[in-house]
């Protein structure tokens, strides 16, 4: 396999997890970020690869680095910041692009600044990640033969939450307004009060919040829902607002930390309830087998598609939930009753 792929962001927490897997996979790697040292240090590790230093201030920097590569991996956030420059310099080279966007306000700008210019030239699939990607996929899925979905709730079960420095650096950087769908319409998250859920196994009883993040954009984008709402454990949000927690620590041969979570999408439709269940360890590891899938797709002939898009539109859910391997995460079968 010849196939270049540019990793903007490389040597960071995500990104190595990316790194890693597209190595055990045999493409060819371009590391980029800002720091040079760092990316010296994570060559050694992948002797094979190229390593180009570029900053997102610096257009001419950024197409030197992503120059011959087929896909472009932005794994730096905030990507409120480093989206948009990636973008351009991904238009100018004609190279698609690829982020992990939790962020709503980042992915709601994606669509409305590249929609038409992206058209017949690039591929360019935001939140491709846990947050985003992942409950987009699930509630595809679940409804793949629903043509109108009265609801989607979507709730993520953790066990704890160590985050990174990556993940604070985006908490302190979006201020933005968090928007539910409601009456088929983006509307400011109101007020509301926690609610208990039972994730079963390993994650069990945890009291939820509200807490829309960028699959409310993505599922919005392509699904006929009238209501979407998320929940996060507020156990998760407690490690997260603790500057005293610390960052995740490998306990692994794939250095994932010994965090479980659990995600639950149950869809509504008439007098029929769906729920299908995504488990397994690491929010940041499970997001490179998603990345990594998705790369496969683009490059072996799964779409032919240009413009903004999502992983839940572009791609059969389904078909892509079963390619996963079950260490990575594990999908149950969509369970069904009436109401």
């Amino acid at each position: 396999m010849k196939n270049s792929i540019a990793i903007y962001g490389a040597y960071g927490h995500t990104g190595k997890f990316i790194v890693a897997e597209l190595s055990r996979k045999g493409y060819q790697l371009i590391l980029s970020g800002r720091d040079e040292d760092k990316l010296q240090q994570l060559k050694k590790q992948y002797p094979n690869s190229t390593i180009k230093a570029a900053d997102i201030s610096d257009a001419v920097s950024l197409d030197n680095a992503f120059s011959g590569s087929e896909i472009i991996i932005n794994c730096a956030g905030p990507f409120l910041d480093t989206a948009e420059p990636i973008i351009e310099s991904a238009l100018r080279l004609g190279i698609h692009y690829i982020d992990l966007s939790a962020e709503q306000k980042a992915v709601l700008d994606v669509f409305e600044n590249y929609a038409e210019k992206a058209k017949g030239k690039i591929l360019i699939i935001p939140a491709v990640a846990f947050y985003g990607g992942l409950g987009d996929l699930l509630s595809t899925a679940v409804t793949q033969d629903w043509d109108k979905i009265d609801e989607i709730n979507i709730y993520i079960g953790l066990d704890s939450w160590y985050p990174t420095k990556g993940t604070r650096l985006t908490g302190d950087r979006n201020h933005y307004t968090r928007l539910t769908l409601k009456n088929n319409q983006l509307q400011e998250l109101e007020p509301s009060v926690p609610i208990d859920w039972d994730f079963q196994n390993p994650i069990r009883i945890k009291q939820v919040v509200s807490l829309p993040l960028s699959e409310i954009i993505t599922i919005s984008r392509h699904l006929n829902v009238n209501t979407i709402n998320t929940y996060l454990s507020q156990n998760s949000l407690d490690d997260l607002r603790n500057k005293d927690t610390p960052e995740p620590e490998a306990i692994d041969e794939k250095n994932r930390s010994s965090q479980q979570f659990s995600v639950e999408v149950v869809a509504v439709k008439d007098n029929i309830k769906r729920k299908i269940v995504a488990q397994g360890q690491d929010i940041y590891a499970v997001t490179s087998p998603l990345v990594v899938e998705t790369i496969n797709r683009i490059l072996f002939g799964k779409t032919a598609k240009t413009g903004v898009t999502v992983v839940g539109e572009i791609f059969d859910a389904a078909d892509f939930l079963k390619s996963l391997n079950e260490d990575d995460i594990t999908i149950s079968a969509i369970e069904e009753s009436h109401l």
